[in-house]
């Protein structure tokens, strides 16, 4: 990087029937940015199927992982997060990680985990329409918008909204999304 901008650390969850866009894009920008990325899932070094038959290895399981050592957590939709909202460890660290005032970032229906981890009263958020009355039942303050920035909080509703949704993770991290995240 050429001015010592310091790399961030993002924790991304993946599971089999992740939406493989809502991880892949994402990752490889903060790879481009200059930031580093665990994935973990359930099992460390296997691999998951994603909902297009894109395969994801994991870095590290689920169980090892320590919010401290994370600047942001990155949650992508398909049919993952349904089954990984269930698993305390993933709502522990998505709580941690929220509540210290770092990058929490959900795409389509990986909203589904900040849900479940209790983080959203009282936030603006968008995702997946399917999911609306889930956001607004748990008290978040729904917005239809290619992303929706609220402090730390970053959600957008689809694949197609990507490019948004990577440009103010970038700049939540204090990235320059404009110079492909180096500043």
């Amino acid at each position: 990087m050429t001015s010592g901008l310091a790399s961030k650390h993002v924790l991304a969850f993946v599971d089999d029937i992740y939406e493989d866009l809502e991880l892949w894009y994402p990752k490889l920008r903060l790879l481009e940015a200059g930031h580093r990325i665990t994935v973990a899932a359930p099992k460390a070094d296997k691999v998951y199927a994603g909902k297009h038959g894109y395969p994801c290895r994991s870095d590290a399981a689920i169980s090892e992982m320590n919010a401290a050592d994370f600047d942001g957590v990155l949650l992508p939709g398909g049919f993952m997060p349904d089954k990984l909202r269930r698993d305390a460890k993933v709502l522990e660290l998505v709580r941690q990680i929220s509540s210290a005032g770092k990058l929490t970032a959900a795409i389509c229906h990986g909203g589904w985990i900040a849900i479940s981890a209790g983080v959203y009263r009282g936030v603006r958020v968008t995702g997946s329409l399917g999911i609306k009355d889930d956001l607004v039942n748990a008290g978040a303050l729904w917005e239809d918008a290619a992303v929706v920035v609220d402090r730390q909080f970053v959600s957008s509703r689809k694949p197609d909204d990507l490019p948004d949704f990577c440009r103010a993770m970038l700049a939540v991290l204090g990235s320059d999304p404009s110079l492909g995240g180096r500043q």
